[in-house]
């Protein structure tokens, strides 16, 4: 799970609203100057992926010329100051009324006892919600989740309704101290992320992006530079639907709608135990949103504008 780490004016209340979730619905430090310098970065050429890759954003062969009907790469920034990992948080473009709907599929490395004794991590009835619906959306995935329901990512990573973007796979942090999740070091980390990536392909989902969102959203310059060579753009929010642990779906649809602007992105969970009124909450946010006149987007579509 997540909480923002990334504005200092509302970090108590981002506490309050998130800081129970014990296995990882977090924030640390914020980022150093450094760190903001790498949400400056530019979206990179779009290009033809020339050959299939080992994990998305793997650059292609040198010189290789594109294969006809080949897959469009996704999108992403550009690196930011002295390579770092480039993070994107809202749509540049702010008169487009464009809204991106983020899910984390949370489940940490050892939860998986509590999988074994009926906890549900999962949520079929929100996935079937949002196809209903019509709501184009990126579900970022921890490996873990993925191992645990591989029938359930494998239906989300073939269906165009989505795009799974990764969320580690162990969701440990990646800096510390971020809600006391376990840290992982620089090469702990980078590796991390290559086993999320390749627990997607064993289950079978292919709609995959060469996206990352931080554990709790913790991170710092010595996190961005080691996922540098993993090739993704980090990716946080500007909204909080405060939707972890709540009871009350009015409200977190109230505190979404509340805060919407063009171009954000807002950050959910899509974890009946832990999340438990997210899919009413959005049967309350999607229509009053589309009466507003916005339109759902995945986080793709908000980075390459």
């Amino acid at each position: 799970m997540t909480i923002s780490v990334r504005k200092a004016a509302s970090a108590a209340v981002l506490s309050v609203a998130l800081g129970a979730a014990l296995a990882g619905c977090g924030g640390g430090a914020g980022p150093s100057d450094a760190g903001r310098g790498a949400r400056l970065g530019t979206p990179a050429a779009s290009a033809p992926t020339s050959a299939p890759a080992p994990a998305p954003g793997a650059p292609s062969a040198a010189g290789a010329p594109p294969r006809a009907g080949a897959p469009v790469k996704p999108p992403t920034l550009a690196p930011g100051p002295n390579g770092l990992t480039p993070v994107f948080e809202r749509a540049k473009q702010h008169t487009d009324k464009t809204v991106a709907l983020t899910f984390d599929a949370d489940m940490t490395a050892d939860q998986g006892p509590r999988a074994a004794s009926g906890e549900r991590f999962d949520n079929p009835r929100l996935i079937t919600t949002l196809r209903t619906l019509e709501v184009p959306s990126t579900i970022f995935m921890t490996g873990r989740w993925a191992e645990e329901y591989p029938d359930q990512a494998k239906a989300i990573g073939t269906d165009p309704t989505f795009e799974v973007a990764n969320h580690s796979y162990s969701h440990h942090a990646f800096t510390s101290p971020c809600y006391g999740l376990p840290a992982l070091d620089a090469a702990a980390a980078r590796a991390d992320v290559d086993r999320a990536f390749a627990a997607f392909r064993t289950a079978g989902a292919v709609n995959t992006v060469p996206y990352f969102r931080f554990p709790g959203g913790c991170y710092d310059d010595q996190a961005l530079r080691a996922l540098s060579t993993a090739k993704v753009t980090a990716v946080q929010w500007d909204v909080v639907s405060g939707d972890a642990f709540a009871k009350d779906p009015d409200a977190v649809a109230e505190q979404v709608l509340a805060g919407v602007k063009p171009g954000s992105v807002v950050v959910m969970h899509c974890t009946r135990s832990a999340a438990p009124v997210t899919e009413e909450a959005i049967r309350k946010i999607v229509p009053e949103l589309r009466k507003r006149g916005y339109r759902f987007v995945k986080v793709s579509e908000l980075i390459g504008t």
